[in-house]
């Protein structure tokens, strides 16, 4: 790992991961968890005629490998499992992004970030730096991740928004190339901030440029992010725009 005090770099568009870079771990596993968890299952029945409640329920039996009449309990069961080990699959993201959403919009939770990075983010937004966000937390939890931040609404600031459906796994290259196509960018014109190795390492063989964060106190502090420079605050980078 090679600290990084200060480090200057062009791109038309910064993409950020959220998750261990711009907001807590332990806040999305532990708060926003917490309350996701007891709503599921009356999640689950009460929207059961909506089209992508109904596709995330057969997708979670069939990748539990449960029987195809398996009942809300069997299916909160796996979800819970699935929390527990914090597996990022898509069936869950889904439903909890859209549990979240009606939480934020009750006011009942609002998201985190860490001191460093909205000021960066408006910062560089008004120096004409493109922002989106790829997270596996589906795009209905980040929109109003965004919009309910503790400095207020930041969806002006973000381009676009992709998650594991609509771009692919983090941790494959392909995803990334799926990203490019969309923002209409070469590969070169895009940096990643992210604090998970693999992410890097897919980013980078997607011809990204990449810097890795490394705060302490997050999953990923000390990991060997390779040939990466490595950060711990968004303080630590400058941004310019092409």
């Amino acid at each position: 790992m090679t600290d990084t005090a200060s480090l200057s770099l062009t791109a038309r568009t910064l993409v950020v991961d959220l998750e261990g870079t711009t907001s807590a771990a332990g806040f999305i596993l532990g708060d926003l968890y917490d309350y996701a968890r007891p709503r599921l299952q009356s999640w689950l029945d009460a929207h059961a005629n909506d089209a992508a409640v109904a596709e995330a329920r057969a997708q979670a039996i069939a990748d539990a490998g449960l029987p195809s009449g398996a009942d809300t309990e069997q299916v909160v069961g796996v979800l819970h499992d699935w929390m527990a080990q914090d597996v990022k699959a898509t069936p869950l993201k889904t439903l909890q992004g859209q549990i979240w959403a009606e939480g934020f919009r009750r006011g009942e939770i609002n998201s985190h970030f860490f001191d460093d990075v909205i000021p960066r983010l408006r910062a560089w937004h008004a120096n004409g730096v493109e922002i989106a966000v790829f997270s596996s937390g589906s795009v209905t939890s980040q929109v109003p991740w965004f919009r309910h931040s503790p400095d207020g609404d930041l969806t002006p600031l973000i381009t676009d928004y992709f998650d594991t459906v609509n771009a692919g796994p983090k941790k494959v290259a392909s995803s990334y190339d799926t990203i490019a196509a969309r923002l209409g960018a070469e590969p070169g014109d895009l940096v990643f901030f992210t604090d998970n190795p693999d992410e890097v390492r897919a980013a980078q063989n997607a011809g990204w440029q990449v810097v890795a964060f490394s705060r302490e106190g997050e999953p990923f502090f000390g990991a060997d992010f390779g040939t990466a420079p490595v950060v711990s605050s968004f303080e630590h980078v400058e941004v310019t725009a092409p």
